[in-house]
């Protein structure tokens, strides 16, 4: 782990030279906000991304780094590579029907009914949120090897569209995700939900966090 200093308040803790980078971030993330639920850590913010952490302070308050050290090496019930994270579970109902599922086959040799049942055997981790709001990067964490090969195999679109209507659910680059709002948008489209991902009416408005595990399943 490399600790890169962010301001005067905040550290990026990058974890792309270990084993499972994905995993370590998400269990170094999940660690540091236990601690700051139980008072043992003063911080603002702890922000998950593919590979690392970015950790805030309260503006003007500092970081005490040290404090961050002694949580993430203290032992701790939960290794890296459990999918540590927030834990809440997810199932998402999709209608199968996007318009590059074809496409989405034909680069992995299967049948669209083939790409489905991939999709719908594994279990994804929201590694982290970002490009808009609730819009969550799935991995797959776990499920047929098979089935997980079959997206992290997957590049993104050559053009991207200019409009991905909101509940479109998709996959590129290893990951899967369901576009909240409409967006411009490179993924492939395997289908779409009827579930609302964002309302600012509610608290929070974002359905997924960092950390909570998604099973999509087949509606048609």
């Amino acid at each position: 782990m490399r600790e890169l200093p962010a301001g005067d308040d905040a550290v990026v803790l990058d974890f792309s030279a270990t084993s499972d980078p994905a995993a370590a971030a998400l269990t170094a993330a999940h660690r540091l906000r236990a601690a700051a639920a139980a008072g043992e850590l003063a911080v603002g913010d702890v922000v998950p991304t593919a590979h690392a952490v970015l950790v805030q302070a309260e503006p003007g308050t500092g970081l005490d780094v040290l404090a961050v050290r002694r949580v993430l090496h203290r032992p701790h019930p939960a290794p890296v590579g459990t999918g540590a994270g927030d834990g809440r579970e997810t199932q998402i109902p999709v209608h199968y029907d996007g318009a590059d599922l074809r496409a989405v086959a034909d680069h992995a040799g299967l049948t669209p009914q083939d790409v489905i049942d991939a999709h719908t055997a594994v279990s994804w981790r929201v590694q982290f949120m970002g490009f808009a709001p609730g819009f969550g990067y799935l991995v797959p964490e776990s499920g047929p090897a098979q089935a997980r090969a079959v997206f992290t195999a997957l590049g993104r679109r050559a053009q991207s569209r200019p409009a991905v209507p909101p509940g479109a659910v998709a996959a590129a680059a290893g990951y899967s995700a369901v576009y909240p709002r409409t967006s411009p948008g490179g993924w492939f489209l395997l289908g779409h939900t009827d579930i609302e991902m964002w309302n600012v009416a509610d608290e929070p408005p974002a359905r997924l966090s960092a950390g909570d595990v998604v099973r999509f399943t087949c509606v048609d």
